[in-house]
């Protein structure tokens, strides 16, 4: 009997493990997903961190649930914008820095179900659709809490005077895992959890093995992303930047080592740098900036996870909604250069990238004022060069070990001149 046990012990851990390493494949070819930030915060128009920023008091934020009800909310309009952007996967804020839960949870009454006159479950309207419309969903999870009373000692953030200096730590661990058994449980298949804030305490004892082992347990397909800026811990599966290129550091946070984990880098349209909803931030990012980042990305090895945040009433601004309508018709002609392509045989350079699919090699020109580029390290013969967007050959030659292309012409405001080089 000890022997058949064991047996099936085996059986059932090697297939939980197939089954996580088939999730980060498909997460390594997904390459572009839609990030949404959307609370109780949004309500007063100045970003996610608008509780830290202006001091409120947790009685003092909680009105504001009060006043939550999204009358334009359409959770089959998110996930068709989604899809029609070219996004493959959605994360979104189940819970943020300020405690309050989007989702129904037995846990308190501090959440989108039990604390506003809108009363409807988000998450579950947002599962549903994704399912529906085949749209992988993963939920954002903060660790870091600004209202639970067992968040303590406190941490970096959430300082202010009136926040009670007293709690039970172990107490609150046992509340996160009671929230992530709820969600990974009661919404069906999700992509994975994307967890935020661990930063805030980063000498506490998370008990890390006993939370990534219950997600995996529950659900071995889903994949657990950390954004605490360094490198991976054990049990995690996908290693992401915050506005940052892997292994950049413009922001003073990143920088961390590059693992062998699917990789992902995610920043927002606001040009204010906001995540979630910034009255005063009215224009998104610019196209030629938005789709050059996800190309670098791509070239980087990385997916690009882009964010919007919709306004309080549940829309998601009409500008903001407009462009990712222009990035998916640029994915249209593009997108077999992203989906499924691997950085390629040349590291990222000032002019651009490359990915690749096989025996065949992008090259992705983002400098519109080079009329010749000399590429090293293509080490293969080329049998044909030619534009993806219209087929136009490109001539080229060889110099001194370099690939030498000679670019056709193109306006000044091309955003990516992106060359199909074909090799034996």
């Amino acid at each position: 009997m000890l022997r058949v046990f064991a047996v099936l012990l085996l059986c059932t851990t090697t297939f939980a493990q197939s089954e996580n390493l088939q999730s980060r494949t498909w997460f390594e070819q997904a390459r572009f997903g839609m990030f949404i930030h959307w609370g109780i915060y949004s309500l007063l128009g100045d970003g996610e961190w608008v509780m830290q920023t202006q001091h409120f008091t947790g009685p003092q934020y909680e009105q504001l649930a009060a006043q939550f009800y999204p009358v334009k909310f359409d959770a089959g309009q998110w996930v068709s914008l989604a899809k029609q952007a070219g996004m493959h996967y959605i994360v979104v804020t189940s819970r943020h820095h300020d405690g309050f839960s989007m989702f129904a949870t037995k846990q308190n009454t501090y959440n989108v179900v039990d604390a506003t006159p809108y009363g409807q479950d988000i998450i579950r309207q947002l599962a549903d659709e994704c399912h529906r419309q085949g749209i992988k969903l993963f939920v954002y999870y903060s660790q870091l809490d600004w209202h639970h009373p067992d968040y303590y000692p406190l941490g970096g953030t959430g300082q202010w005077e009136g926040r009670p200096r007293n709690g039970q730590w172990p107490r609150y661990l046992d509340f996160v895992n009671a929230q992530l058994t709820e969600l990974f449980t009661n919404y069906g298949e999700l992509g994975g959890v994307w967890f935020d804030g661990m930063w805030d305490k980063p000498e506490a004892d998370w008990q890390l093995p006993k939370t990534y082992s219950l997600i995996h347990r529950l659900q071995p397909g889903a994949l657990i992303v950390s954004n605490h800026h360094k490198t991976p811990n054990p049990g995690e599966d996908v290693q992401t930047f915050e506005k940052d290129l892997p292994g950049e550091n413009t922001t003073g946070w990143g920088g961390a080592t590059i693992s062998q984990l699917p990789l992902e880098t995610a920043d927002t349209m606001y040009r204010s740098g906001s995540w979630g909803y910034n009255m005063r931030d009215m224009e998104p990012k610019s196209l030629g900036d938005l789709i050059q980042y996800l190309v670098r990305a791509a070239g980087n090895n990385a997916n690009f996870l882009l964010n919007v945040g919709p306004m309080p009433n549940g829309e998601i601004q009409p500008a903001f909604a407009a462009r990712l309508h222009e990035i998916g018709n640029w994915m249209k002609t593009y997108g077999d250069s992203i989906y499924g392509a691997q950085g390629g045989p040349i590291k990222p350079r000032g002019w651009g990238v490359t990915t690749q699919k096989g025996n065949t090699v992008y090259v992705h020109i983002l400098d519109c004022t080079l009329t010749v580029l000399a590429l090293p390290g293509i080490s293969k013969p080329i049998r044909t060069a030619h534009l993806m967007n219209d087929g136009v050959r490109v001539n080229f030659s060889t110099s001194e070990g370099n690939l030498v292309l000679q670019l056709p012409p193109r306006s000044k405001d091309t955003i990516d001149q992106v060359i199909v080089l074909e090799t034996q």
